[in-house]
């Protein structure tokens, strides 16, 4: 392949509030059985991309467990792989990674002992689905230092969270604004970056020096007159979970069946590391409908418009409605949970009663006992 790949999964967003006080974005459950980060190594092997570097740094402990294997991604080669990298402690360095710039920098080498002539650069935390080559042929096709896939975005996507672009009629970039307070138009940055490998090693080189550390602030933003970068329309289902409200809305998209269908039916698939639980089991009088039900899942009750992941219990005349429910919670007898994201490990007692709105879930921490 002519690329490699790095994936940039060391954030940890705020604004999704308790769902990361202990786990990075891209280890956040999605679709009752992924991790977000299983969408871009998916893409990147799908695509042909043998040698992907995952890069982490806050709460990556259930980030490095999901990724002791690489083969259930087929990235367990002898000519190159999956490389995890996290921060680490030299005589010349004491710092963690300062930025997305910073932590591709103090993994240069990657880069340097690299053949390979672009680098695909993405984060760890959307949901979509892509052939990759597609946007390295448009990158080759336009002769471009730079090419950044963008998307319009929703009427519910909040503008001032993302990047935000302008082009000119030949898809060069004019502009591009991080995270405005005014944003001029609705095209939106992916994420999702090709760009030539040595090209990458000069201008993170040159940026070090004058002690920044940024991608798209540092890099794209400031040399965005002198490269010659361009945009790449992405028009598929891509969801960035970048606030409960996104992660919330994902997950209930799963139960979409086009979305649905689109990652586990229609080939080349999304993989993740399985589990060894037997299917879920439905005690007699219990119903689930328009439900996604985890492996090793015990269901007694109701279950309506709802994800619910790996060995999940649910009692007896117990209502679950609108809701999330993370690996390994256990919910008691005559229980009411609507508009809610349940994380992992939480034990509600009987006749306990969880109850949010739509556009704002109520979220209960891991291991929560109530």
């Amino acid at each position: 392949m002519k690329a490699i790949g790095i994936i940039l999964a060391g954030g940890n967003n705020e604004r999704l509030g308790a769902l990361t006080d202990l786990r990075a974005t891209s280890a956040m459950p999605v679709g009752s059985c992924y991790r977000a980060l299983d969408f871009p190594l998916s893409n990147m092997s799908n695509s042909g991309i043998g040698k992907v570097a995952v890069i982490t740094q806050y709460n990556s402990r259930s980030l490095h467990d999901h990724l002791s294997s690489a083969k259930w991604w087929d990235l367990g080669r002898k000519q190159g792989g999956l490389f995890v990298f996290s921060p680490y402690l030299t005589n010349k360095n004491s710092f963690w990674f300062r930025g997305t710039a910073d932590s591709i920098y103090q993994n240069i080498t990657y880069l340097k002992r690299s053949n390979e002539s672009y680098v695909v650069l993405t984060s760890g935390n959307a949901i979509y689905k892509v052939d990759y080559n597609d946007l390295i042929n448009y990158h080759i096709q336009k002769d471009a230092d730079v090419t950044i896939m963008y998307s319009q975005a929703s009427d519910n996507d909040d503008l001032r969270q993302y990047g935000v672009m302008e082009f000119d009629g030949f898809e060069r970039l004019t502009d591009l604004e991080e995270k405005p307070l005014e944003p001029q138009n609705d095209l939106i940055s992916m994420g999702v970056y090709v760009i030539q490998r040595t090209l990458l090693i000069k201008l993170l080189e040159a940026i070090q020096v004058e002690d920044r550390y940024d991608l798209v602030k540092d890099i794209f933003i400031r040399y965005r007159k002198k490269l010659r970068i361009y945009g790449y329309r992405f028009s598929g289902y891509w969801k960035s979970l970048n606030n409960v409200k996104s992660y919330f809305d994902c997950n209930m998209d799963f139960l979409k069946k086009d979305v649905r269908d689109l990652f586990t039916k229609n080939a080349p698939f999304i993989e993740t590391k399985p589990k060894d639980e037997p299917p879920g089991k439905y005690n007699i009088g219990a119903q689930a409908k328009d439900a996604l039900v985890g492996s090793g899942s015990i269901i007694n009750g109701y279950i309506g418009h709802s994800i619910l992941f790996r060995k999940v219990f649910t009692g007896e005349n117990s209502s679950i409605r609108n809701s999330i429910i993370m690996e390994g919670s256990y919910i008691g007898n005559n229980c009411v949970v609507e508009n809610a994201i349940l994380d992992k490990e939480v034990v509600l007692s009987d006749g306990k009663q969880i109850i949010g709105t739509p556009e704002n879930p109520v979220i209960v921490a891991k291991s929560t006992v109530l």
